[in-house]
């Protein structure tokens, strides 16, 4: 758990929006950027060399009043012992103008309890950060996380508004790609070659937020549509590769082709780069 460059581009991009005020993160963050490149940043001569956490950063450059921590153990000294695995104690409920993810939610086993809790925190109005693994990091924890999770949980439906999700390699500092809401039944599928976040910025619209209506959105699409004419398609498209296969020789011949062909198209359409039209390629150094 901890802040790295990606990690303060992002708390940077969301202070653009609004000074973080009371807050809390989720685990007790550590700063994993050098100092110089904090000074540097910040165009400050503050001293940051012995500070291991990031409570003095957040206060002095996010606005933040105040900030505590939540972890299940008291190892790194978190301000708040309790298990996300569990429903919050009532004193912690919207007490919070910011709450911060970066890279805890991946080690705990309940989600849906823990992504409760995330909004449970947050007061009405403030907003919900997360930097989260998103491709490439099985074994880093239990979990990683995609763009079409936060889009269908953080909608207006349930009580969220201003919903933004990037992707960002961990390797390139210097750029992210924000990702596009998917709609009309196609999926937003990203293939990337190394380790990728998912960055997720959401505002909180009240306190009576849902997390009932989670649903994956080309699903959504299929449910809706007219049954009988998606059935009359399907069987259409069944029959023409029965044809195939009452050929025995042309289908052993044309199956690998096709297959390999089918994989080829999947993958070039939906690597991490400006070629996939569901991303927007943004420069870091010229945005934020």
């Amino acid at each position: 758990m901890g802040i790295d460059m990606h990690g303060l581009n992002f708390l940077n991009y969301a202070r653009k929006y609004q000074i973080f005020g009371e807050t809390v993160t989720i685990g007790r963050q550590g700063i994993h950027v050098i100092e110089p490149l904090i000074r540097k940043m910040f165009a400050t001569n503050l001293d940051y060399k012995n500070q291991k956490y990031c409570e003095k950063l957040l206060i002095e450059n996010y606005g933040s009043k105040t900030v505590d921590s939540i972890d299940n153990s008291d190892f790194e000294k978190a301000s708040i012992i309790h298990d996300m695995n569990q429903p919050l104690p009532e004193n912690l409920l919207n007490k919070y103008d910011t709450v911060i993810d970066s890279g805890c939610l991946e080690h705990i086993y309940n989600t849906s309890q823990a992504l409760k809790n995330c909004s449970l925190l947050c007061k009405p109005g403030g907003q919900i950060l997360h930097i989260l693994p998103a491709n490439n990091f099985c074994g880093h924890g239990f979990w990683q996380f995609s763009p079409e999770l936060f889009f269908s949980l953080y909608s207006p439906e349930n009580g969220y508004e201003n919903t933004e999700v990037f992707l960002a390699e961990l390797s390139n500092t210097k750029k992210w790609y924000q990702v596009k809401m998917p709609g009309n039944g196609n999926r937003v599928n990203i293939i990337s070659p190394n380790e990728t976040y998912v960055l997720t910025r959401t505002v909180l619209k009240n306190a009576n937020f849902l997390h009932n209506s989670v649903q994956q959105s080309d699903y959504v699409y299929e449910w809706n549509r007219n049954i009988l004419r998606d059935t009359e398609t399907r069987s259409e498209r069944i029959g023409i590769f029965k044809t195939i296969k009452n050929f025995v020789y042309m289908y052993r011949l044309l199956s690998p082709v096709y297959h390999s062909y089918k994989r080829f198209w999947f993958i070039s359409k939906n690597k991490l780069n400006r070629r996939n039209p569901n991303l927007i390629e943004i420069h870091l150094r010229s945005n934020f």
